[in-house]
Order: structure tokens, then sequence, then C-alpha cells
């Protein structure tokens, strides 16, 4: 299937056959990382990084991604652009997006909960840009979703299902019981990459559990894709409160923190209001005696981790923790995505 030119904003966007071509090239590139047949697919090709947000795996991954696959990776800030916003005068997104377009083979864009006025601003920004830009936009984290984070993630998941390093199975995800479980920690985060790993475990085939305190449901947008994607595949999905039944026979355990859905208030993001909220829950934590309850279940995150608070040293660092290979699986996923998206193959 041809996917050249497409914009990657959310995985729920692309067929379950397009995402699974974006995982067996990712996978035939990560067994051979550097052979010559990859090496020239963005040739003399720019892929531009528009980062509201800093990071550490995302700048990184794709910067070696776009080098790996013989192009170039050119970092943007705002600040250092003269783009119109809500307070200053400047360029519009159209004018932007479309001289953008004129330079480049592709736009990555990163922008979270912190640089937005209210929840869904920094998705309905990658769609305006994908509506003028006639270049692939690529979600490289918004305030809604992280596609390229839950492939990583899937692919992980298949790989200690399967064969191991480049080797997943992604048939042995069907059927197994994935937990996603809101954690304490003092980070404040959005909610992208969870609803994401939520989009993914049910596209994939599996039982699909949400933990969290009263008061911290995700996305009723979310909820409702989850839902028909775990109906399509004779799965359950189910929210509970209880933060140790639910980990009771499941076999991947995703614990990550989370903010309210009243995490904006007049324009602003309230981050240390839900930071106080967050550490006033108590005991919720990923630790052995839970992992204890599960069916030998792996231990996924996105990073960074807050340990001691989301999750113990002895369950992030111990022997089925899948932390390290997912984050590895970013630069894998992202050169497929950026290979099939504006490449020469």
């Amino acid at each position: 299937m041809d996917l050249y030119g497409r914009d990657f904003i959310v995985s729920q966007d692309w067929s379950l056959g397009e995402l699974e071509e974006l995982l067996d090239l990712a996978a035939k590139m990560k067994r051979d990382r550097f052979s010559p047949r990859w090496t020239s697919i963005l040739q003399h090709r720019t892929f531009f990084m528009f980062f509201y947000n800093p990071s550490v795996r995302t700048r990184q991954s794709f910067e070696c991604a776009a080098t790996e696959l013989g192009g170039h990776a050119q970092f943007l800030e705002p600040g250092a652009m003269r783009l119109r916003t809500a307070t200053t005068a400047g360029e519009t997104t159209e004018d932007a997006a479309k001289v953008m377009a004129r330079y480049a083979a592709g736009l990555g864009i990163r922008i979270l909960e912190d640089k937005v006025p209210f929840y869904g601003a920094g998705n309905d920004l990658l769609r305006e840009y994908a509506h003028w830009a006639d270049i692939p936009i690529i979600n490289m984290a918004d305030d809604r979703f992280h596609p390229c984070q839950g492939m990583a993630d899937v692919m992980g998941w298949a790989e200690w299902c399967g064969e191991g390093p480049g080797r997943p199975d992604y048939e042995k995800l069907r059927g197994k019981r994935f937990l996603l479980t809101w954690a304490s920690g003092a980070l404040a985060r959005s909610w992208c990459s969870v609803q994401e790993a939520l989009l993914v475990a049910s596209r994939f085939g599996m039982h699909v559990t949400v933990a969290r305190p009263d008061g911290y449901d995700l996305d009723p947008q979310v909820y409702e894709w989850t839902r028909q994607n775990c109906a399509d595949n004779g799965n359950d999905f189910r929210i509970t409160n209880d933060p140790d039944t639910a980990y009771d026979g499941v076999h991947v355990v995703y614990s990550r923190n989370w903010v309210t859905p009243q995490a904006y208030q007049d324009g602003a993001f309230q981050k240390k209001a839900e930071q106080d909220k967050a550490t006033a829950v108590p005991g919720w934590i990923t630790n052995a005696e839970r992992m204890a309850r599960t069916d030998n279940a792996i231990f996924t995150h996105p990073m960074p981790i807050d340990r001691g608070m989301e999750v113990t040293d002895a369950i992030a660092s111990g022997p089925r923790s899948a932390i390290y290979d997912i984050a590895e699986n970013r630069l894998h996923v992202q050169k497929a995505v950026m290979a099939l998206t504006m490449g020469n193959l």
C-alpha cells in the first residue's frame, strides 16, 4: 500500500494493515540497522522538527533516524520564528506551513500540556498544519496523542511475546491482557502517551483495563475508540478504581501519572494544582507485590520514569522491564514512518 505523503497524527487514523506495514518495516530496519537498503531513502532531504517542548528520546531518535536514512533533521523552536500568537503579531499558520513545505520533505511537531491554553489545542495545531502543508505532518507528541510512542510500545510488547529484538509476533498479543494504571507522581503529565497506548493495545487484539482513582478519567473519545476496538476483536474493556485487583492475571503493565480533566483553567495549565492533587492520592505505585498478581507481566513505560512514585526501582530496572527496548524502538519506528511517508523506497 502507498503511504507516501500521509500525515501521522494519531494511530487511529491509519488502518490496521497500514500500521502493520509500518511495524514490519521497522522490524526489518532494526534487524539490519545500517544496511545500504536504508541509507539513501532520504538522501538530500530535510525533515523539520518543530519543538514547542524539549525532549530526550524524541529529538535524539528523530535526528538519528534522519541521519541513518541519509537525510538531515533540522531543529526549530517557535521562539526563534516570527509566528502569530494570541498576544503577538506574526506569520500565520497557513503561511508558515506553505513555506516550510517548499523546503522540507516532512514536518514533525511536538507541543505538550504547558504550551497550550486548553486540552486539544496542540492536536488542533497539528491538524491545521496538515491542512495547509502538502508534506507529511508527523506528530512528535501533542496534548492528545503520541503515535510514534504507541508504535514503539506495541512493537516492544510483541518482541517480548515473540522471538526477541527485531522479531515481534503481533498474533501473540491477541487475547493478552493490558493494564494501564494511573500512578502517583510530581510531573503533571499529559494524556498523549497513555491514550495512544490504549488505542494500540486495543487495535492489536488485547483486553484492556484502565485503573485510576476517581476523578482521573481520560478523553471520552479515546475511551469510546478503545471500547470499539476491543469489541471489534471480541475483547473486554473495563475501567476500575481498585489499584490492586486490576493487576490480576494481566500480561502487560503500563504505570504512569497523568493529570485530571480540570488541568486547564482560564486558558492556562494548572501544573502546581495538578501536582498537589496527585501527591494527595496515596497508594498508587507499581511494585513487586502488585506485579506478583499478574501473569508474569512485562513492565512498560514511555519514559521519563518518576521512580519511587510511579514504579519502584526493582520493577523499572528488573528482568521483566521492557523500557529500554521500547525506547530503542522509537528510532526504528520513526525511520519506518519517515521512509514510508516521505522517502524513496
